[in-house]
């Protein structure tokens, strides 16, 4: 089942931030990732607005893991911690009307 990670967060230093994402896409591609949505300008329509909001889409959980504990990521989690503020990850399954 695709689960989706929701990323949203305020953006401190563009040049580190920059440096991340081009950093991480080959990362992502790695673990079957797909960026569902990235947008820079999105809509805040309830809560705090934050500078980024980036949607992506993993095979299965365990993909999502995987590439969340990936030795690989973890300099890059320290570019993207000392690039930003206020981040919020949260890793949400697929909708199925009917589970199992």
């Amino acid at each position: 089942m695709a689960v989706y990670i929701t990323v949203n967060l305020d953006i401190v230093d563009r040049a580190i931030y920059d440096e991340y994402v081009a950093a991480v896409i080959p990362l992502l591609e790695k673990h079957n990732a797909e960026i569902a949505a990235a947008d820079y300008m999105a809509k805040t329509l309830e809560g705090t607005p934050r500078d980024v909001c980036v949607i992506l889409r993993f095979p299965s959980e365990a993909a999502a893991m995987d590439w969340y504990t990936d030795p690989d990521y973890e300099p890059l989690k320290k570019m993207r911690f000392s690039a930003t503020d206020n981040a919020t990850l949260m890793l949400g399954k697929a909708f199925e009307p009917f589970p199992a």
